[in-house]
Order: C-alpha cells, then structure tokens, then sequence
C-alpha cells in the first residue's frame, strides 16, 4: 500500500461499523481493473474508492478523462482516478443487471441493482481548503471527494462514514440479507464461487435460487494467506479443500517454480486435479496422492520401485520408505516446489511430514496444511497427538480454525455429532498440536437422516437400490449418490444387487482406486470417502465390522467422516449386532425424538 491507502484503510477499519465489508486492490476478473477499494454495506450500497497520495503543488491539470503531473522524470499525464472508479462502478452494475434477485422487476429502475452504488476519489496528502481554493472542484465534485484532514486519526466516526455514505446517489431504504450479499459476492469475485458439478451457468442461462461462495472468513483467511508454514484446523464440511483450492490457484499466477497439492485420498487429489485441468492450470499445480507421488518420485529419478504384491499398504509404505532413503542420499533433490498444500493432513504420518517438508523451496518456504483431528483414522487410543514442530511445520501464531460445517444439514450433522460423542468433545491444545473442535452447523435443515434395521445385507441392498431409483426418478443424478462400505465383501454383495437392478456403478478398488467423471452411483470405502461429498450418502451394514478394543475409536471415526459426507439426504441400514450398539441405539432414539 501507498502510505495513503494505508492510513485510509486504518480510519476504515476503526470507524465504519462492524457489518460494512471492504476489499482493497481484489481484481474483478482476468483482464478488469483491480481498484483500490471496494466498500459494501448491506444496509447502505456499493463503492469504489480511488485513493491517490498527491501533492497539490504537483498537479499541472485535470480534466475528465485525464490529470497531468509532475514527476522525478518529468510531466506525466495519468487517467482521472474518479472516472477509473465510475468505470469499475459501471462494469460491476452490469454483472449485477444480469441477476433477477438484484435488480427492479419493474417501474422506471426496471433492471438496474435496487441497492445504491456510487465512486469516489479519495486525496490523501490535499486538505479540504487546498482542495477547494483550486479549480479541483469543477472536475472532481465535492461530495465525492474526501481530503487529508477528514480522514486524521481523531476525525469523528460519524462525520467520516457520512463523507462515505454522501457519494451514493440515492439512500437506501432497506437492508440486504445473506442471500443476497453472497450473490452480490458471486458475481464480482468469480475467484471465489462454489461451482457445482454442473459447472457455472451459461451466458443468458437462469441462475439458480442459490449461488455458492467461500463465507466471508474463508474469503478473508485465502487472500491473507502469506509464505512460510501455515496450519488451518477445519471441522468436516467447512471448507478446507475449497481453500486449499482457490490458494493454490493463486499461487499459480505467481510462483515459477511447480505447486504440488498432496492428498491421502486418491479419488479426492483425481477429482481436484480435474479441477484444476478445468482452471487451465495443468503444469502449474500437480495434484497427487501422496503415494502416487512417492510412486513417480521414484520413477523421475531411477529408483527401483519394489514388486507390487497382495499387501497394497506393504507396497505404498515401502515406496514411501525408498524416497526417504533417496532423499537422505541426495539421489532425488530436495526443494523442488515453491509451495505444497496438503489436504487432509490428519492422515499424514510423522515420517510423510518430514519428508515434505524438504520438498518445499527455501526461497518461498511455502506449505500449508489443513488438519482435522476428529476425522482421523490411524493409530487407535495410543495414536499420539502431533507435534507439528517435531516434524519440521513451523507454524506458531500461523494457526487458523474453522469450526463452521457448511456441508451438512442440521439434522444430519446432529446424528454425526451425537454418533461420535465424546470423540467431539472439545479439547484446547497447545498451539504446536491439533486441537479437537466441535463443529456448529451453518443453519441449513433437509430431511432427517434414515436408519433402518433388515433381516440381511442382501435385504439391505435391496433396500438401498429401491431409494436409488426413487432419488433418480425424482431427478438427481446417479453422480450425486454414493455408497460408503467398510470392508471388500459388503461393497460386492451391494455391486452385484445394484447391476441386476439396472443401477450404474462405479466401484473403487485395486491400487488406483480412483473414480473417471461418468453419471454413475459411487460405490467407495469410508476411508476413501474422505474429503469427498454427495448429495445422498447410503452406508449399509452400520458398524458391524468386528473390530478389538485398540480399534474401536477408528471406527466410530470413520463411521462419523461417512456420516458427514452426505450434503442433503443420509441413509443407514444394519443387519447384524454390531460392536458399537451403543452409539447405534443412541443415533435411533436421537432420530425417533427429531421426528416427533
């Protein structure tokens, strides 16, 4: 910032009210002005603020369009800083016209925003008495200029905001609801939308009743995010993999060097590499599993990778094992990438850790890692807590937390919680370790979730592909339903009912265990499940794996991410007594009491 636009963003930030949102220098889109400042107030309109640290006696002339100064080079002629800003004010007013939810339906304003929006210059270095002892009036009308001396320190609040709410040209009689400001939010920072599957809508197409955004702390947590180590602590459905998303996209516009995004779920690193070919940013961000990475690491440079067997997980660790030793005998170079973003960070071993951290440039030292203690599967009761300064994140006072889920409606989000119990409990720790966060839900109600006892895992198949069918025939896409089984076994029996029904499958397994786009019902493992969501979710067989007493707190963690996976409708079937009866009786009574 300009040491005007510095002391104008203080006096902002100390005396406008708290619900007022401002931007400075976000651009509108590829190839649009990026102006100073944006300034929304749901109760007071739109505005664009030039700021400009000008001396009077370097002010040749302005004009409309132009203001010739003087320079350490000589004259130099810029564009009017008010007329820049009606230039952004008009094209964010078009982008606005084009939503039925923002504009007048009818009337003399028929199609125009109904909500104010207005411009203005900002002098930071010319006096109001400077200002108007010249012919600066003229060019620059008075009420949409503020001047040194209305902007000090001690300037009164009210005065200040009313110099701002001055430049709209009508009052606002009404105030914007949430809706409506994340609408505004979607059309001018197409950076930050939620695009559904379906992608966005078409020029001229009908928008739909919802348009998706990151809430206003995930805005402001991805484009404050600086270089160094950073950790954010993310309940399940709060957004965390859309975050890492839109940082590395911006990472790609400015680092040389490759940007790789880690996961620990390969159906999730191949549906956000998807995304990512989708932006355009293929060579720029690789998106891998972590063992896919490991696996190319060791094919790039020489290395043997060991003979595939039955034992998947003896292979993957092996591989791991060998670009370790690689790495520590320089055989593969450290430093490769000038950042790396690591989703799901809560199934990432110590060892994994170490090992990427090396991989990150000196020269950005740029990692970030999202973390969620509760949906971690690995370790058991004696699984210890990390310490992420141990495995070389340094990360103190770069530690961000997000407790909102946003995925799931109350009412499946409160069987989640309540099937997890004191897993849930919230657990403050140390800076430097993984705290255990509650999740608050965002508000959003659907149906209650459905728990249904049969007499088979044949009958519960049965059962699930009569509500597949129905979902379909009332128009959601076989892609939008998924299947979360726990063992090898179940998700055949559900394969084969499934294909003699006429239901399109696409079952995960084998050492690739990812999913192609097609309009096909998932059918994956909980554990594969991570980081992934559908609109409706089936688990069959609830909790009936056998599992010993060291285990049984990874159950209830998996049961509790498969759980959490379904964005609208969530329906459970058992057949068999299960181990964990008594969380199972307790998700029974909490939904025969939701009913009522």
């Amino acid at each position: 910032m300009t040491g005007g636009e510095r002391r104008f963003a203080q006096r902002m930030g100390d005396k406008l009210e708290r619900d007022c949102v401002c931007w400075y220098d976000v651009s509108l889109g590829e190839n649009t002005p990026s102006p100073d400042f944006i300034v929304f107030h749901p109760g007071r309109g739109l505005l664009v603020l030039e700021v400009r640290d000008w001396r009077l006696d370097t002010i040749l002339s302005v004009e409309k369009s132009s203001v010739e100064l003087i320079t350490d080079t000589g004259t130099e002629s810029v564009p009017n800083p008010l007329e820049q800003a009606r230039q952004c004010m008009l094209l964010m007013g078009k982008r606005l016209e084009r939503d039925p939810q923002l504009v007048w339906p009818s009337g003399s304003l028929k199609g125009q925003p109904f909500f104010p929006h207005g411009y203005g210059v900002v002098l930071a270095s010319i006096t109001r008495r400077q200002f108007e002892s010249t012919g600066l009036p003229n060019i620059l009308p008075p009420h949409l200029v503020i001047c040194r001396d209305e902007m000090l320190e001690d300037a009164d609040p009210e005065a200040f905001r009313q110099r701002l709410w001055n430049m709209f040209p009508v009052k606002f009689t009404m105030k914007l609801s949430l809706p409506q400001i994340s609408r505004v939010r979607w059309h001018l920072f197409p950076e930050i939308r939620i695009q559904s599957r379906q992608g966005e809508p078409e020029e001229g197409a009908p928008l739909p009743d919802i348009l998706g955004v990151l809430d206003l702390q995930q805005e402001h947590l991805v484009r404050s995010l600086g270089d160094g180590h950073r950790v954010i602590h993310g309940v399940a459905g709060s957004g965390k993999t859309l975050i890492l998303g839109y940082r590395a996209e911006q990472l790609a516009r400015t680092c040389r060097r490759p940007i790789l995004v880690l996961c620990y779920n390969r159906a999730l690193a191949a549906r956000m590499d998807e995304t990512m070919q989708a932006k355009g940013l293929q060579g720029k961000v690789d998106v891998m599993s972590f063992h896919g990475w490991c696996v190319r690491q060791l094919n790039t440079y020489g290395i043997a990778v060991p003979p595939e067997g039955s034992n998947l997980d003896a292979y993957f660790d092996e591989c791991v094992n060998r670009v370790i030793h690689g790495v520590g005998r320089h055989a593969i170079p450290t430093g490769q990438y000038d950042a790396i973003l690591v989703d799901e960070g809560h199934d990432f071993r110590p060892e994994w850790f170490r090992l990427i951290v090396q991989m990150v440039h000196p020269d950005s030292n740029s990692l970030l890692v999202m973390y969620d203690d509760a949906q971690s599967a690995d370790g058991g009761k004696e699984k210890p807590p990390l310490s992420f300064s141990s495995v070389g994140i340094e990360a103190r006072g770069r530690t961000t937390v997000l407790k909102v889920n946003y995925r799931n409606t109350v009412e499946i989000l409160s069987v989640a919680m309540a099937f997890a119990g004191e897993r849930l409990a919230p657990a403050p720790a140390e800076e430097d370790r993984a705290p255990t966060i509650r999740p608050t839900t965002a508000g959003r109600h659907g149906p209650l979730p459905t728990l249904v006892r049969l007499p088979s895992v044949q009958r519960e198949a049965d059962y699930l592909a009569t509500r597949l069918h129905q979902a379909s025939e009332s128009g959601l896409a076989w892609s939008d339903m998924a299947v979360t089984c726990r063992s090898a076994d179940i998700a055949a029996t559900i394969d084969g009912v499934f294909r003699m029904r006429g239901i399109p499958v696409q079952r995960q397994g084998g050492k690739k265990r990812t999913f192609v786009s097609q309009d096909s019902v998932k059918l994956i493992t909980m554990i594969g499940s991570k980081g992934l969501e559908f609109p409706l979710v089936c688990i069959p067989c609830f909790g009936v794996v056998p599992v010993n007493p060291d285990d049984e707190q990874d159950e209830v963690n998996l049961l509790y991410v498969a759980m959490t996976r379904a964005t609208q409708k969530l329906v459970m079937t058992y057949s068999k007594p299960s181990p964990l009866v008594g969380q199972l009786l307790l998700v029974g009574k909490l939904l025969n009491a939701m009913a009522a």
